[in-house]
């Protein structure tokens, strides 16, 4: 397998450099499909590819070797693997989500998780009730179980977000009235993992469960996700919140694979004939009009996805900030965005008719990725309600990025 040479310390890439990186990699990934499949996680092969070419390091900081990629072309490359392999894809949408953690770190811890090659974190959501912190001198002391640690399997290092709380057990608030939470990193090796990833779609992506048992964590290792008073790093990358990150990266991915399925049911329906039909599937007008409005589907909600993107870098280039209306823009241009792309996969599926369930075949994979994806946080429905509850001039009753 060849390799792009990279000096990290240098860090002179352009985004065109990674789009083409992702181009040269996509054949690899997608021979590798079946494996990662199987195996349940990234291939070792696999993972050093990505590592040579600094894929994992696409969102991390100049100062840490990163590229600091914009979000335009962060989203690119994603949909680029995904087409190749969903579960590689998924996994560096997580993987890379993660690291935005880096600007809040100490420097130094940051250098610690972040600066070796195999600098790779991996985290699950924070779930109610999932872990709790309590407050002790130079540190907290943490217990909790943790789930779908997308990426875990080859990262190094670990983390959650735990609320804190007094040794009394009073939870401690911020001035919101919500709770005071932590987000902590520790060495994987500190943790036990559980292997439960055991699942119909996005196998690859070893999104195992995780334990720590009355661990001390040193308050070094702790930060303040997303808080402002505790970034370091002045790029306008790092106004962009890890939950946005998440939700454009996840769209992506979705397009990714409903492009992939797409493209396969073109190429399968220039030959097919249908038992009892005398015609291929392409010459079939419902076939016709179903593939057209699929790609409408895709390229529009790309166009969506990309054009909300490149307003919001523009923003923050130019003043800093992003503007309230901006958040709420992609937060409907991400989750239609994955809905879209689900439709898309489930035609694509149901045209192809008995071939689509044949392993043999890329449709029922796709479908079981495509759905296994969209019930993830980033492509529920009730998105919809508090986008509508904002251009209705209403307060939201839900958060729009996790």
């Amino acid at each position: 397998m060849s390799s792009i040479p990279l000096d990290l310390s240098r860090n002179e890439t352009s985004a065109g450099d990674y789009l083409e990186r992702a181009r040269e990699l996509a054949p690899t990934i997608a021979a590798a499909a079946d494996e990662i499949e199987r195996i349940r996680q990234l291939p070792e092969a696999i993972v050093e590819a990505l590592i040579e070419r600094g894929i994992f390091r696409m969102l991390l900081p100049r100062s840490l070797g990163g590229a600091e990629l914009d979000p335009l072309t962060y989203v690119q490359v994603l949909e680029i693997l995904a087409r190749a392999d969903p579960s590689t894809a998924w996994s560096l949408g997580q993987n890379s989500g993660c690291s935005m953690i880096a600007p809040y770190l100490d420097p130094a811890i940051a250098r610690e998780v972040f600066g070796a090659p195999h600098g790779i974190l991996a985290w699950g959501p924070d779930l109610p009730n999932a872990g709790r912190a309590v407050a002790v001198e130079g540190g907290l002391r943490v217990t909790g179980r943790w789930g779908f640690a997308t990426g875990s399997r080859h990262a190094t290092w670990l983390g959650a977000h735990v609320p804190v709380f007094d040794a009394d057990g009073t939870p401690r608030l911020n001035p919101n009235g919500r709770p005071f939470v932590r987000t902590i990193v520790f060495a994987k090796s500190s943790a036990k993992i559980i292997d439960n990833w055991q699942v119909i779609g996005l196998r690859g992506t070893g999104s195992d469960s995780y334990a720590l048992d009355d661990m001390f964590i040193p308050q070094r290792y702790t930060a303040g996700r997303d808080n402002e008073a505790e970034r370091r790093e002045p790029g306008p990358l790092y106004r962009f919140t890890s939950g946005m990150i998440y939700a454009m990266g996840f769209c992506s991915v979705s397009l990714g694979i409903a492009r992939g399925a797409l493209d396969a049911f073109i190429e399968l329906a220039r030959d097919k004939i249908p038992r009892g039909q005398r015609k291929t599937l392409r010459e079939n007008n419902v076939i016709q009009s179903q593939v057209a409005q699929c790609e409408a589907q895709l390229a529009s909600s790309r166009a969506f996805l990309y054009e909300t993107l490149r307003e919001m870098w523009e923003a923050v280039r130019q003043t800093g900030e992003l503007r309230s209306e901006q958040h709420v823009q992609l937060r409907l241009a991400s989750t239609w965005g994955i809905n879209q792309a689900l439709k898309t996969v489930q035609t694509v599926y149901s045209a192809a008719g008995a071939t689509a369930i044949f392993e043999s075949n890329p449709f029922e994979r796709r479908l079981r990725d495509m759905h296994a994806g969209s019930q993830q946080g980033q492509g529920r429905p009730l998105h919809f309600e508090t986008v509508g509850q904002i251009l209705l001039g209403l307060p939201p009753e839900g958060r729009m990025f996790r």
